[in-house]
């Protein structure tokens, strides 16, 4: 590395969020920038570990000091080629990825300041399309075999750019109206602007990836023209709640409101029976992961009266460190979003007995705070109510409970199933790599055929 002291001389510093009373006003990314120096800066924190505990933890196994390296150096150019030789997809990674390699960080065990790689890989890729680094590839030899994509989420549009690197003629079919999956309809605007993904898409139209969109199969045999087909249709059923009420007028699926609210943005109109929307309303968010975090946003920006989150487990640890899962493994700790900072009640041990309403319409929430306690046959502890059912004003209810996984028949053996459709809900940047595996196999199968 350029200064092997770095770590001992300079801070890690974050580019920070806009201010609240500025971003909660429009669906503008939260997330601000460095300067280029300081961009280099943090990059020459890294201290190029004997063991790299954040190449480990990658699950694209990312060469994460090489590139703070290349960058610590100013050479912008060599970081992205870099970066890019094993993550198609940096600009995503780089804006919603939980950072996995920064928990792993040998500097976050020593002070708690690992290096900032995912606003590196942010800046990097940023810098990449802007100076002209990136540009299509238009002389790709084909090898005369063609493969068919189901579904255009991370894992889906993973496979298809490096199937398609590697000569195959990649037609990818998608059941919604555009391509990106949850990264278009599940994470809104103030995450990732979909201006980023559209210009990726670009890039792979050129490239020569063929799109259709509004399709949905019903028989894998509607395929049989393909030489392969991978299955990236990720989990489309979200876990449900059902307690009395659950028909109400009000009562709604988290993606409801997030997949609609993304589209209004794009010029979608809807009528006024359609339209979710949290605007005078006291909101409530049923499920603590980052889906519910991104309800709470959400719902800010819509104008809403008030958000509470409750969460039926017990609440996390305070960081940075968790006993349960220690360095270098990931803490699960309690985690405070850009969302969260916005306004918003969190409860935890919090179980939902029914949803309340006069006239068809949601009025309120009955809930019971509960404990758990140890089973005494092992397994999965016991809930047992603590004190008196409350109830909980609300207007809009939002299930953010996740998503049960999919189950998939036996297929014939050039069927592929990848990302979240394979291994249930998770993150993006597993569904990437997952992608980019699955691509690999389909290789070896048809060069083996």
């Amino acid at each position: 590395m350029g200064n092997a002291k770095a770590f001992l001389e300079i801070d890690r510093q974050e580019a920070g969020y806009r201010p609240i009373h500025d971003r909660i006003l429009d669906f503008g990314e939260v997330e601000q920038t460095l300067s280029t120096h300081q961009r280099r800066e943090q990059a020459s924190r890294c201290m190029d570990c004997g063991v790299p505990f954040c190449h480990w933890a990658c699950p694209l196994g990312n060469k994460t000091p090489e590139w703070n390296d290349a960058l610590s150096k100013g050479d912008w150019e060599l970081a992205y080629r870099l970066l890019s030789s094993t993550n198609p997809f940096p600009e995503f990674t780089g804006r919603v990825c939980p950072a996995l390699c920064e928990k792993a960080c040998v500097l976050n065990h020593f002070n708690h300041e690992p290096t900032t790689n995912r606003e590196d890989e942010a800046a990097i890729t940023e810098m990449a399309f802007q100076e002209g680094f990136i540009q299509a590839n238009t002389h790709i030899q084909r090898n005369g075999k063609r493969v068919a994509i189901i579904g255009a989420g991370p894992a889906g549009l993973a496979a298809a750019h490096d199937l398609n690197l590697m000569g195959y003629g990649v037609t990818v079919f998608e059941k919604n109206e555009d391509a990106g999956g949850l990264l278009r309809y599940g994470i809104p605007n103030f995450k990732l602007n979909k201006a980023i993904i559209n210009r990726r898409l670009r890039l792979m139209e050129e490239e020569g990836i063929s799109f259709q969109y509004n399709t949905t199969f019903t028989d894998i045999a509607d395929f049989a023209d393909f030489d392969a087909v991978v299955i990236a249709t990720g989990t489309p059923t979200a876990r449900d709640l059902k307690v009395p009420g659950r028909d109400l007028k009000g009562v709604h699926f988290a993606l409801e409101l997030l997949s609609q609210q993304n589209r209004v943005l794009a010029g979608m109109e809807f009528s006024k029976d359609e339209r979710i929307t949290a605007k005078g309303k006291n909101v409530l968010v049923i499920g603590g992961g980052d889906t519910g975090s991104d309800c709470i946003g959400t719902a800010h920006r819509q104008g809403c009266k008030s958000v509470t989150q409750i969460e039926i487990m017990p609440r996390p640890v305070e960081g940075p460190d968790d006993p349960q899962n220690p360095w270098p493994n990931y803490p699960r700790t309690l985690k405070t979003t850009s969302s969260h900072e916005e306004g918003c009640t969190r409860r935890w041990n919090i179980n939902t007995l029914e949803f309340l309403g006069e006239k068809g319409v949601l009025t309120g929430v009955r809930v019971q705070e509960i404990d758990w306690q140890p089973n005494p046959q092992g397994g999965r502890p016991i809930m047992v109510e603590k004190g008196q059912p409350e109830i909980i004003q609300a207007e809009l209810v939002l299930l953010a409970m996740g998503f049960l996984k999919p189950e998939h028949p036996q297929y014939a053996e050039n069927v592929f199933v990848c990302g979240d459709a394979a291994n249930g809900a998770s993150l993006v940047v597993r569904a990437l790599a997952s992608g980019k595996q699955t691509a690999l196999n389909v290789d070896q199968y048809l060069t083996r055929k």
